[in-house]
């Protein structure tokens, strides 16, 4: 007998390659291939942003609204780089120029409407299917911008599961209590143990109190969320789901499809078992940015620049480490405070220190191919993608032992060398006593520079990073363990 197909619909703001701020994006873009060899076909709805119409092409209309708060409205099915997409068309929430969250380095004043048109959208579709027959089994929301979704679907009573995944709980999705009316929320449910976050509406905490099921994207950020130095004030909602055992980290994956130094357009293609060329990249690498070769390692950094990356205790480290001989390319953009002193430190350290503001994504693969370390000093990172494109292209990640940055890096301890068990360095590890600061990155760089004049124990370590498994499967299989689960 043929197995029965189940349908997921996922609901985000964001979904590589289609339109990326972060690493939200990766994860939406790379799990609907993850999941179908375990029997779940994935649908992802998404805002039509300006280009991805165009990019669509001849598409399906499934659903329509004349008054999508505000304004008419129409879903358009279709398939864009392999992704099953449903793009939600609603001119006057999402065609505008600038990104999907803000234009000029400001937010869109109406963003919580935006989103909660998203996820009106969704808990109408779990309920009463597409036009063209299609409904879901289970609703998969992402972070805050989809977090109406449980709610709407609770009080509807509908029946269908939902899977409410916090990619980071930073960002909550918070408002004013007198939109209520207008975002369609009963007033009634405005309380502490529901919609009502300290006199404001939260629309990641509705999401989080109403969905079957609450996710995060690594075991130590979900153990981490619990307690009031990362909860950003829910910690109580996360324990009162982990006390119930409604509580899952699972650990992001890698598409190692498009992750792939062994078949990357970006690069002189290499592999862990024949690495010469990834010598080749380095020197590239060193040209492009305009540095001077070092004696020791080159770091690379592709990021954002704010205060949770820890981008102020890369300022107060690096001199040492450049002082030793190494070497830093950087890529990101963010705060301004930050890109300045960055741009000073270049200014200081010229040939050693290169810097380029922004985000280009072919780059980013050439600086993975042709670092020596990755360094990630964030001061929380819930689960943290660049670590693993690192070990996955043999620039060793030198991380913070926080989230999921912990959960998938293992420290160049002497033992864990000896054992043929490291694949990067760790500081800042707060079950040791530990604490993430700029003293303990600068000792984390001595080691790497130390370990990086042994060649032979360095291409050992970089041999082992490179063959860790950081690929979907596993976590895929996680994800469709919890699904089934959920519709049985």
């Amino acid at each position: 007998m043929a197995r029965r197909v189940k349908r997921v619909l996922s609901v985000a703001s964001e979904c590589a390659p289609l339109i990326k701020t972060g690493g939200l994006a990766d994860v939406v873009g790379a799990l609907p291939a993850a999941l179908e060899p375990f029997g779940w076909k994935s649908k992802v709805l998404l805002p039509a942003y300006p280009g991805l119409l165009e990019r669509l092409g001849r598409g399906t209309r499934v659903w329509r609204d004349e008054d999508l708060f505000g304004g008419p409205a129409a879903v358009i099915r279709g398939t864009i780089d392999g992704l099953n997409v449903l793009l939600l068309d609603a001119p006057h929430l999402f065609n505008r120029d600038g990104g999907p969250y803000s234009a000029d380095g400001r937010d869109y004043p109406d963003n919580h409407v935006r989103f909660a048109a998203l996820s009106w959208v969704a808990s109408q579709i779990a309920q009463y299917g597409t036009s063209d027959r299609w409904k879901p089994d289970l609703v998969h929301a992402h972070d805050w911008q989809a977090g109406l979704t449980p709610s709407y679907l609770k009080y509807a009573g509908a029946q269908v599961p939902t899977v409410m995944t916090v990619h980071n709980i930073a960002f909550q999705g918070v408002v004013g209590a007198d939109q209520l009316d207008y975002l369609r929320l009963p007033t009634w449910d405005f309380t502490p143990d529901s919609l009502e976050y300290h006199g404001l509406l939260s629309t990641l905490k509705a999401g989080m109190v109403h969905a079957s099921r609450l996710t995060t994207v690594s075991p130590s950020y979900a153990q981490e969320l619990t307690s009031p130095d990362f909860g950003f004030g829910l910690e109580g909602v996360v324990a009162a789901r982990r006390d119930r055992g409604e509580l899952e980290g699972i650990i992001n994956g890698v598409d190692t499809e498009v992750w792939d130094p062994a078949t990357d357009p970006a690069i002189v293609p290499y592999t862990a078992a024949n690495p010469a060329d990834k010598d080749v990249n380095r020197q590239r690498l060193l040209d492009e940015f305009g540095l001077d070769a070092p004696s020791g390692p080159l770091a690379v950094v592709v990021t954002r620049l704010t205060h949770q990356k820890g981008i102020d205790l890369l300022v107060d480290a690096l001199p040492g480490f450049l002082d030793r001989g190494g070497a830093v390319a950087i890529l990101g953009s963010g705060d301004a405070h930050y890109e300045y002193e960055l741009t000073q430190l270049a200014a200081r350290y010229p040939g050693a220190v290169g810097l380029r503001l922004g985000y280009d994504e072919g780059l980013s693969h050439r600086m993975y191919a042709g670092g020596d370390v990755v360094l990630v000093p964030s001061r929380f990172e819930p689960s943290g993608l660049t670590q693993m494109y690192g070990m996955r292209y043999g620039a060793v990640p030198l991380v913070a032992a926080t989230g999921g940055l912990r959960d998938t890096v293992t420290d160049a301890t002497p033992e864990n060398l000896e054992n043929g068990t490291a694949t990067g360095f760790t500081f800042g590890d707060a079950r040791l006593g530990g604490v993430i600061d700029a003293g303990a990155l600068s000792f984390a760089l001595g080691r790497a520079i130390d370990l990086y004049a042994d060649t032979e124990a360095w291409l050992k370590l970089r041999h082992t990073a490179m063959s860790t498994t950081v690929s979907w499967e596993k976590s895929a299989a996680e994800y469709a363990r919890m699904f089934d689960t959920l519709i049985e």
